[in-house]
């Protein structure tokens, strides 16, 4: 065993157990050892002061070809348990939780690969454990709305509204991929147009012009499964237009958005989009149409700007350009343009967001907090989504520590607290919001 020695204290410390898992995936409670989360190279055992309870709609997994890290209580360290200790010649696996949306991971499960581990699937592996009957998560909330909170996505609700408009649009292909997206893939985005609720996706574009290590949708001489497929078919602006204005006139407060984990990058299709939207302006001011994107072509984006988009969110995974390219891997495209982007959209009036792709271990770390900090200085969006990364973390730490320097990690609770107080106006959250809430 590996083992790292805790410091000594004499305050009483709730611990949360650990949990671990057989070859058969089977997960329970390790007598005598407390689970423990990692951010980079620092491990911390997981406390009831730095989890919550495991928020509804979570998910747990085990990691196979890998071992737990994990605090022996009685020995007062943290230690790499390779079998049972009490069923000799039994092999343990880590357990992590996908965390539903609206959380933070403040901690991932701590682990680490054997020789033979393959990259781990697309979703984020956060810390958890047991304690009083109950997992724990190491999580922080940043969103209280419950639009994707899956007790109130009755599937019978689905699919009286799946029929409903089959009838009203039977000829709409992008109706019929949407139908596809929540019945096969189980999209909570699809799931909500069928249910008359919220958000309603626009997926459009079949190209993209970067590579992101964990796009959702296709993944080329990667070993990775991707998660969903990507959409084969470029919708007309007439078939965009007429499922956004089913959606816009039955929700109150509507939303709907261009750019969704099942497409490319929407700013590609801006020929299409640019007149979807003045279909849809055409026939009613009301509902707030929103793009996510990654902001590469600013002439695109001034394009459908021009034509009445509302909001846009813009992803990134870092402030600095070299973490940015290693992760998005683009094509044809800077960094700069992203910048460009942010700038124009500001200077039109658009309500800002941006999808901050988040992992503890290296967006709390020191260099990258600056180079946060130092964007919103000089581009005062309007929000920032904490999203957690899907993406193998340690194969992220690999190519994020290969660009650039990043240091020891202050944890994610401290990041968002220094963000809040430096930034005050600037909203926190992980949906798309209307503009009746801007």
């Amino acid at each position: 065993m590996k083992k790292k020695k805790l410091k000594s204290t004499n305050k009483k410390i709730d611990f949360v157990s650990a949990l671990v898992a057989n070859a058969d995936g089977e997960i329970f409670e390790l007598e005598g050892y407390a689970a423990v989360g990692m951010a980079g190279n620092m491990q911390i055992p997981l406390t009831l002061e730095n989890t919550c309870n495991l928020p509804f709609g979570s998910e747990l997994m085990f990691l196979p070809e890998r071992r737990p890290v994990l605090f022996n209580r009685q020995a007062g360290r943290i230690e790499t348990i390779r079998e049972n200790p009490h069923a000799p010649g039994q092999p343990l696996f880590p357990v992590a939780a996908f965390n539903s949306p609206g959380y933070v991971i403040s901690y991932l499960g701590a682990y680490v690969e054997t020789p033979k581990a393959q990259t781990l699937p697309l979703f984020s592996y956060g810390a958890v454990g047991w304690h009083g009957g109950k997992f724990r998560s190491a999580v922080i909330r940043v969103d209280r709305e419950k639009r994707q909170d899956l007790r109130l996505m009755n599937p019978d609700d689905v699919a009286i509204g799946i029929e409903n408009m089959r009838k009203q649009m039977p000829a709409n292909r992008l109706r019929d991929h949407l139908e596809k997206c929540a019945l096969q893939f189980g999209c909570p985005a699809a799931k909500n147009f069928f249910l008359s609720r919220y958000e309603a996706p626009l997926p459009t574009a079949r190209q993209c012009n970067a590579l992101c290590l964990g796009c959702l949708s296709l993944q080329q001489h990667s070993d990775i499964p991707h998660s969903q497929d990507r959409i084969g078919f470029t919708p007309s602006p007439e078939e965009i237009a007429e499922v956004a204005m089913a959606h816009i006139r039955r929700v109150k407060n509507s939303v709907v958005s261009f750019g969704q984990g099942c497409e490319g990058d929407p700013l590609l299709a801006a020929d299409v989009i640019a007149p979807a939207i003045r279909l849809i302006r055409a026939e009613t001011k009301q509902g707030t149409i929103n793009m996510n994107t990654n902001a590469s072509l600013p002439p695109a984006l001034r394009q459908v700007i021009d034509a009445g988009l509302d909001s846009i969110r813009i992803s990134m995974n870092s402030a600095r350009k070299e973490c940015y390219h290693a992760y998005f891997r683009p094509k044809g495209y800077e960094f700069s343009d992203v910048l460009r982007s942010l700038d124009l959209a500001l200077g039109s009036g658009l309500f800002v967001a941006v999808n901050y792709l988040n992992c503890p271990g290296f967006t709390d770390t020191p260099m990258e907090i600056k180079a946060l900090r130092r964007l919103l200085r000089q581009y005062p969006i309007h929000m920032i989504q904490w999203r957690n990364l899907n993406f193998d973390p340690l194969r992220y730490y690999e190519s994020m520590n290969g660009v650039a320097p990043n240091g020891t990690p202050v944890g994610m609770e401290h990041l968002l607290e220094q963000i809040r107080q430096e930034f005050p106006y600037l909203k926190f959250g992980y949906f798309n919001p209307p503009k009746e809430k801007f």
